[in-house]
């Protein structure tokens, strides 16, 4: 009998130097649904069941004002950042929920460290917060670009590790998302919003410059991953070629990250004890 597939089998392996890292997108299918029912009804339905089970937990998680939880997503243009976020927490009361979207970076941020915009955007206490983008699109972009040589790249990546390890060690759960996409699936998603009228303002022509360095991408995503995949803060390969499995998959992965927490309600507060409100 074939093995069940498991979440951590999508997990990346830490490799500290990408120069010995064997680890490759190749080995990741992104058409493939392996947490799928095969109907996509039945997904849907296990994905608002699970919405639900998160409201609650993130409720919890706000109201116990103690742990944070980070989710990072990343991924190529079309990849389905902005549509896992309105599916996955469409259930999730906004209180304690915020998404970060990060652009280029502007001439102010510009003249800081990589990460000096990024840190004031960690998760609060009691706090959800989503990286819609995050602090890898400045490993990525000036990677692919020739801005950064291998030694600033190694450089960038324990910057990151050494970030991550502070956020963990203050009670933030870390949980990172490379949305999978194939190049044709990319294509067909862009070839839409072209086509569409009402899609237009989701183009924008730099998205064609990006998908000409298309395997340079892969191979930047490659050894990024590898190298800031740690104990503390995983990246995990979601295949995205699926909208639907897509958004399944990643809410399945949160709920097991906020079961682990187990989250429980502030005590009751003994003052409250018989009082009637009038």
């Amino acid at each position: 009998m074939a093995k069940q597939p498991e979440l951590d089998d999508f997990r990346v392996p830490y490799f500290e130097s990408k120069k010995n890292g064997k680890f490759s997108l190749d080995d990741f299918d992104p058409a493939a649904k392996p947490f799928s029912t095969g109907s996509k009804d039945a997904d849907r339905a296990r994905l608002s069941e699970i919405g639900a089970k998160l409201d609650s937990l993130q409720e919890c998680l706000h109201a116990q004002q103690k742990r944070r939880v980070l989710l990072v997503l990343q991924g190529m243009d079309t990849s389905g950042k902005d549509g896992t976020i309105r599916a996955v927490f469409h259930e999730v009361d906004p209180l304690g929920l915020r998404i970060v979207p990060f652009k280029a970076p502007t001439p102010t941020e510009l003249a800081h460290d990589f990460l000096w915009r990024v840190h004031s955007q960690a998760p609060a206490a009691g706090e959800l917060t989503i990286f819609n983008r995050s602090h890898y699109e400045d490993l990525l972009v000036p990677t692919v670009l020739g801005a950064l040589d291998e030694d600033a790249f190694d450089v960038r990546c324990r910057h990151i590790r050494h970030f991550e390890e502070l956020l963990a060690d203050s009670c933030t759960t870390i949980i990172k998302c490379m949305l999978h996409i194939s190049k044709d699936e990319q294509r067909t998603r862009l070839q839409a919003r072209i086509d569409d009228p009402t899609k237009h303002w989701k183009f924008d022509v730099s998205d064609l410059d990006a998908r000409k360095h298309w395997d340079q991408y892969q191979v930047a995503y490659r050894d990024a991953l590898a190298a800031t995949s740690t104990e503390y803060a995983p990246w995990y390969v979601i295949p995205a070629d699926s909208k639907t499995h897509r958004n399944l998959m990643v809410a399945e992965l949160l709920l097991r990250t906020f079961e682990a927490l187990k989250l429980e309600y502030p005590p009751a507060k003994e003052s409250l004890k018989g009082v009637v409100v009038e």
